[in-house]
């Protein structure tokens, strides 16, 4: 992410009194260690959810601890640096924006937009196809709601029943179920990973989303053809009849709609917020006070990333300006020599960091500040960098066997099928990972980018005249 210390001079300390020091960086391999080492222990221990027991806020917190006690400088100068770093404006553009789209998905599942959008295609695809069907159902809840860990929770009961209705294979079911989150989560416009993606390189939802969609939309539609083939059930048995509401789903659509016009995002998820409430209270599914307290517990339930956001934001600052982000670069550039192997490069760095962390989320939060210095310096439209850590991010919380998508669907499958039995059905997240290689070497997905260059000097995008 950016911090002030990467756009500024600091006072007092300019970027050229800066010196690289790679021991700068132990406060964030701590954080790292004490994430994945508790994740690993609790793993091996049998605990349910291993990697989800540590709060993802403390272990930045011990890692903070250790900023403030190796850094050199008064408390009153770490703590000014720390408090810069939080409350940066970046920080906290991200932060309000996490609120309004929890808000939002929370208000929209309590009127039962996640029902309204699921049973309409379960009840219209035919038995035979109902595997690819499951893949397409998913993607769009996934693309509507913003998250694929709510996505599979909604979806993943019906699936499993729907698999034990139509003779299908439970395995290829759920791993078609975690794709089609997946699908979602990369490109979905209130996605905390989009967020977190836009604002760390400093673009436009929207135009994230067209250069995402050129590398997911070949590898959505390759795995739904994989799947018409080789997901047929042998024998084919009538479903039963899904009860839906149409106008429930509008508020999706909305949110959809005003995002691909650009409307800004404060304004479209605030009117989206204001439209389920509409359509709820309409329907009689909601009232006005219990509206109030599903946007509230919308706020509270994006806490962990709000307040993950916030230290890691602070940590970045405190890093950045005892030199760990100028060594960081430095070696890192010592490798990269040109624009595809800095595509590489932060491509790499995000895989890594959600391998570490089984987060996607934190894994672009950690690594947003240097893929945006790499991008910046060898002139990787950040539009395209954007798109790469949410991808890559991605791709891999999608195939990692103690990711939670993977755990939760295996849990509501009751342990008939193990994360490791799932690797062969993850369909999605690996053709996506090959699209995402290819279009480093091939750049077939950068029509939106050749058409709009990237205005260095002014930091935005202009159209060609």
């Amino acid at each position: 992410m950016s911090t002030p210390a990467a756009e500024n001079n600091q006072a007092g300390k300019s970027q050229t009194e800066i010196q690289p020091r790679g021991t700068a960086l132990i406060p964030f391999l701590v954080f790292i260690v004490i994430y994945m080492g508790v994740g690993l222990v609790l793993q091996f221990s049998d605990v349910e959810m291993a990697f989800y027991q540590m709060p993802a806020p403390v272990a930045a917190l011990i890692g903070i601890a250790v900023a403030f006690v190796i850094f050199r400088g008064t408390v009153d100068e770490k703590v000014e640096q720390f408090m810069a770093g939080c409350g940066h404006s970046n920080i906290m553009t991200m932060c309000c924006i996490y609120m309004l789209a929890g808000g939002f998905a929370a208000l929209a599942k309590a009127m039962g937009g996640v029902q309204a959008t699921a049973n309409p295609g379960l009840s219209i695809i035919p038995p035979e196809y109902i595997t690819a069907g499951l893949f397409v159902i998913a993607a769009f809840l996934s693309l509507a709601t913003g998250t694929s860990v709510g996505t599979i929770t909604a979806i993943g009961p019906i699936a499993i029943e729907v698999a034990s209705q139509a003779g299908l294979n439970l395995v290829l079911v759920l791993g078609t179920v975690v794709g089609g989150a997946m699908f979602g989560d990369n490109l979905s416009m209130i996605s905390d990973t989009t967020i977190a993606a836009t604002r760390t390189q400093g673009v436009e939802m929207r135009d994230k989303f067209r250069v995402n969609f050129m590398m997911a939309l070949p590898a959505a539609l390759l795995t739904f053809g994989l799947l018409l083939l080789l997901g047929r059930p042998e024998t084919v048995v009538p479903l039963r009849e899904l009860e839906f509401s149409i106008i429930k789903v509008v508020p999706y659509i909305w949110i959809l709609a005003l995002s691909l016009l650009g409307v800004n995002v404060f304004v479209t998820l605030a009117s989206g917020i204001l439209v389920a409430l509409a359509v709820g209270v309409f329907s009689g599914d909601l009232t006005l006070l219990g509206s109030a307290q599903s946007v509230y517990a919308g706020f509270t339930g994006m806490f962990e990333v709000f307040l993950l956001s916030m230290f890691i934001g602070g940590l970045s600052e405190m890093v950045t300006r005892n030199g760990g982000l100028l060594w960081m670069l430095q070696k890192i550039q010592s490798k990269v020599t040109s624009q595809r192997s800095a595509e590489i490069g932060i491509s790499s760095l995000v895989s890594i960091a959600d391998i570490a962390t089984a987060n996607n989320t934190v894994a672009i939060v950690v690594s947003g500040s240097i893929a945006k210095n790499i991008a910046d310096r060898y002139r990787v439209d950040p539009r395209r960098s954007a798109s790469l850590l949410d991808t890559w991010s991605c791709v891999f919380q999608g195939i990692l066997p103690y990711g939670a998508q993977t755990l939760i669907i295996c849990g509501l499958a009751a342990g008939v099928v193990s994360p490791f039995q799932l690797l062969a059905t993850l369909w999605y997240p690996y053709l996506l990972g090959v699209f995402a290689l290819v279009s480093t070497f091939v750049p077939f997905a950068d029509g939106y980018i050749r058409k709009n260059p990237w205005n260095w000097a002014a930091g935005r995008a202009e159209k060609q005249s």
